[in-house]
């Protein structure tokens, strides 16, 4: 069974509702997944947009949320997830608005998407006091199994 994400909130390739934005409340949707492969012993969720600042011109992508060592047992994880709420030895890393946890989608202009992306790896990540994406990706360098993603849209309804 290959691996597979999904979001009771949205599908692949529709926009995010609101409630998950900062135009909303601003909590993680919901996300689930399986196929989990039985040799993975840990997983990874990061949520970025590329499309940042603009999508008609991009700079850079743009880091909403980085979570790792989720245990592999794990099948998802419920709208918004408090870290006290998280599976046992889940850590998470720094957005790019320099916070610990989730920040929802919030475009400056246009609509952009939002990549969740889940990695199942053949290790267990070391502890990184407020890692980063480049540092979550630079220690999943040759540990990655099997990869998936589930992408979602989002505009300011300004």
């Amino acid at each position: 069974m290959p691996l597979t994400l999904e979001s009771a909130a949205f599908t692949d390739q529709a926009p995010v509702p609101t409630e998950y934005t900062c135009e909303g409340k601003d909590i993680s949707p919901p996300l689930d997944w399986h196929g989990v492969p039985e040799q993975a012993r840990s997983l990874v969720l990061i949520v970025d947009d590329p499309d940042a600042p603009d999508p008609k011109a991009p700079r850079m992508t743009w880091v909403h949320w980085v979570v790792y060592n989720i245990p592999p047992q794990t099948t998802g994880l419920a709208a918004g997830v408090r870290p006290a709420d998280l599976p046992t030895g889940t850590e998470e890393g720094l957005n790019d608005w320099k916070c610990i946890g989730y920040g929802g989608p919030c475009p400056p202009v246009g609509q952009h998407r939002y990549f969740h992306k889940l990695y199942a790896l053949d290790t267990l990540l070391p502890h990184m006091d407020k890692a980063t994406k480049a540092a979550v990706e630079a220690a999943m360098n040759g540990h990655i199994i099997v990869e998936t993603a589930l992408i979602g849209t989002y505009a300011k309804h300004r």
